[in-house]
């Protein structure tokens, strides 16, 4: 390989780091911990999760019973890959459906989780991503931060309730500063990330202005 091929693959390695942080589950425990009575009866939507390798699934799969879900549903861009210098060009976009327990072990086994294609590369912003976005009662994702905008004035449009992580930087965007103005949008409880969380119906009583 040439020093300028390296070059060029590390650089797209360094711009797929930064705009898709890895959101550890520690993370995710200690924030949405203080909603869970938010979830009861809700469908939950992951949509820039790969749902094989995400965390957000991961918890919400294996809490489903404890926060009382309806459903679970994670898509991601088909190109998503946790080696970041794969071209990963043959992946098949899919979703994945999640309705609980059947068994009786409290675990979500294979056979549980409902593997489906999609037509199109995941991309939140396609037809079928949206239509299953409309499913929705709660998004709860990382989306990328280098479409951040336009993902939360999607949110927005469609009114839906949302638990997303954004940069430190995302706060100064005059798009998200004036939600947050109006309180549409609140800052979560915990760091290192930081979350933002739809306010409609009291959905973020334990959020703070403090960025602690």
């Amino acid at each position: 390989m040439t020093e300028i091929a390296k070059n060029t693959n590390f650089n797209k390695a360094s711009k797929a780091k930064n705009d898709e942080f890895y959101t550890q589950l520690s993370d995710i425990e200690r924030e949405l911990k203080h909603y869970k009575k938010h979830f009861k009866d809700k469908v939950v939507y992951c949509n820039c999760d790969d749902p094989r390798v995400s965390n957000f699934f991961h918890f919400f799969s294996y809490n489903f019973e404890k926060f009382g879900l309806k459903k679970l549903i994670a898509t991601c861009y088909k190109n998503q890959s946790m080696d970041l210098f794969s071209q990963n060009k043959s992946e098949q976009a899919i979703y994945l459906v999640y309705e609980g327990d059947k068994n009786g072990n409290m675990v979500p086994d294979p056979a549980e989780i409902g593997i489906r294609e999609l037509k199109g590369d995941g991309d939140f912003r396609s037809k079928e991503c949206i239509e299953l976005l409309k499913q929705a009662d709660i998004v709860v994702t990382n989306p990328p931060f280098s479409l951040f905008r336009e993902y939360v004035a999607q949110l927005l449009e469609y009114d839906k309730k949302f638990l997303i992580i954004g940069n430190g930087n995302s706060i100064t965007y005059k798009e998200i500063f004036k939600n947050i103005q109006d309180n549409k949008i609140w800052l979560g409880v915990t760091k290192p990330q930081l979350f933002l969380i739809d306010n409609k119906e009291n959905f973020a009583k334990y959020c703070s202005w403090i960025f602690r």
